[in-house]
């Protein structure tokens, strides 16, 4: 019988990291609870070692014994308080202890979980009791069930022209575009405007800058005094847009984004340098109070943007299929105005296969970028407005002409040379 003594070790400090968390709310004298540090230590190893020695029907016993132990406490415990978190945690002790004789950094990862679980009781209560509306816990439900059991069922295949159209794509969009509204609104209720706006900008953009910047235009709209953290994040979505077409055309074809470099290094810093102005100014704005309660996002919008981005995908797939290689660069900036990445990706693709030059791909991926930042603009004005739209214009415009004046430039240093 093989022992692994680091297994056990593993077990022995699963219980001793829950036990300790438990022993600060155990309380004193005789009202206190039944389980604290030591009784974690030794239910973790417990289930560590009705593993080693015994296997599962030795695990299942030792399951049962912890069980009943739990049980026979909380019942002797009595008292108004029903709670049974102590007795739960207890019996996942002696799981993970279990587990880790098998799966030792998945059960230590685990263990941790339910450590932070455990530990923000109480911001957990204000933040279910006190913080969430009904209206946003509704908004919670109704996330959950889009990714979670409509995302599944869709279909995951093509159909139409070309297999163009695939259902859970599209899906997947406008859970994607739920997701961006829900963090950009958590951001605001957690950080404030003056920094939740650029910063939910941001990393919104690198899921759909389209959908962020025209999720920020619509809460301009709705609330002027957000405008400049709101544009400093508008225009933030975009320097993602380049990071993320940067790492996608170089994990597909490296000499493609060699091409691209000097386009997108001028294009990241001019773009990131505008959203800084409009970031530190609005540092200077009088401080907002927190963003009430309220919809943490709008389905109708995502429905739109997603049924838009599908179209617009659809129409350079059949182009890209009746012109042939010749439609490379059209496809791609005709699919630009719904999404740069399929059509960077796909032209990287070709060049990687030596089916066009690096030359004609890193001019499919800059055609690309040239419509999807026209289709940000349109959307922009749109949904934001006057006092949200010429700003973040102005950004998108110095987004086009540092790229193409990049991408002049090598132009220029390759046919000097």
């Amino acid at each position: 019988m093989a022992v692994d003594v680091g297994h056990l070790a593993v077990a022995l400090g699963i219980g001793l990291l829950l036990g300790v968390e438990r022993e600060r709310h155990k309380g004193r004298g005789a009202g206190r609870r039944e389980a604290g540090v030591r009784t974690f230590a030794l239910v973790g190893l417990l289930g560590g070692l009705s593993i080693a020695v015994g296997g599962e029907a030795t695990a299942a016993v030792a399951l049962g014994f912890v069980g009943l132990a739990a049980v026979a406490g909380y019942l002797r415990r009595g008292g108004d308080d029903p709670g049974v978190t102590t007795e739960v945690a207890l019996v996942c002790t002696l799981l993970l202890g279990a587990l880790a004789q098998r799966e030792p950094a998945l059960a230590a990862g685990a263990a941790v979980v339910v450590a932070i679980v455990l530990a923000a009781r109480d911001r957990l209560h204000v933040l279910v009791r006190d913080t969430l509306s009904e209206q946003e816990l509704h908004d919670g439900l109704l996330f959950a069930a889009c990714a979670l059991i409509v995302l599944p069922l869709m279909p995951d295949h093509g159909i139409g022209p070309y297999d163009a159209f695939n259902p859970r794509t599209v899906w997947l969009l406008v859970v994607v575009v739920m997701g961006v509204q829900a963090a950009g609104h958590i951001a605001l209720r957690t950080l404030g405007p003056r920094y939740g706006l650029p910063l939910s900008g941001l990393i919104g953009g690198f899921v759909s800058a389209t959908a962020t910047i025209g999720t920020l235009g619509a809460r301009v709209r709705e609330s002027p005094a957000l405008r400049r953290p709101a544009i400093a994040g508008a225009t933030a979505a975009s320097v993602a847009t380049i990071v993320l077409l940067a790492v996608l055309v170089g994990a597909t074809d490296g000499p493609t984004l060699a091409r691209l470099a000097a386009p997108f290094g001028l294009a990241g810093v001019v773009t990131l340098a505008w959203a800084a102005r409009f970031a530190i100014r609005s540092l200077q704005d009088p401080a907002h109070h927190r963003t009430p309660p309220g919809r943490a996002f709008d389905l109708r919008i995502a429905a739109l943007l997603a049924v838009t981005v599908s179209a617009v995908l659809v129409v350079s797939v059949v182009l890209e299929h009746e012109l042939g290689q010749g439609g490379v660069v059209l496809a791609a900036a005709i699919s630009g105005f719904a999404d740069a990445q399929a059509g960077a990706i796909s032209a990287a693709s070709l060049a990687h296969e030596a089916r066009i030059s690096t030359a004609d791909a890193a001019l499919a991926v800059l055609a690309g970028v040239t419509t999807n930042t026209i289709s940000k603009g349109v959307l922009a004005t749109l949904l934001g407005g006057r006092a949200f739209a010429p700003h973040v214009c102005v950004g998108l415009g110095l987004l086009l002409a540092s790229a193409w004046a990049g991408w002049a430039l090598i132009a220029l240093v390759g046919g000097s040379t």
